[in-house]
């Protein structure tokens, strides 16, 4: 789960896992695979930001919090 600022100020928690797509005019949306649209008060750039280390967190993506990507030699 992240956390979200609603545009009234309320925080809530939401499963990164069902989002589709996230967009900003100029309000970032929120879709998720259901069709329910959440308008949050975080920039897109952050939202990506929190799914990342969501995933991270429960090692969706290969990397793990603190690791380092190695280059080929």
């Amino acid at each position: 789960m992240i956390q979200l600022t609603r545009l009234n100020g309320k925080p809530f928690s939401l499963n990164a896992l069902y989002i589709e797509v996230i967009e900003s005019f100029p309000d970032t949306t929120i879709t998720l695979t259901n069709g329910h649209k959440y308008v949050v008060k975080e920039p897109e750039q952050e939202v990506c930001m929190r799914i990342a280390s969501f995933y991270r967190d429960i090692n969706v993506l290969s990397l793990r919090k603190g690791s380092e990507v190695l280059e080929d030699e």
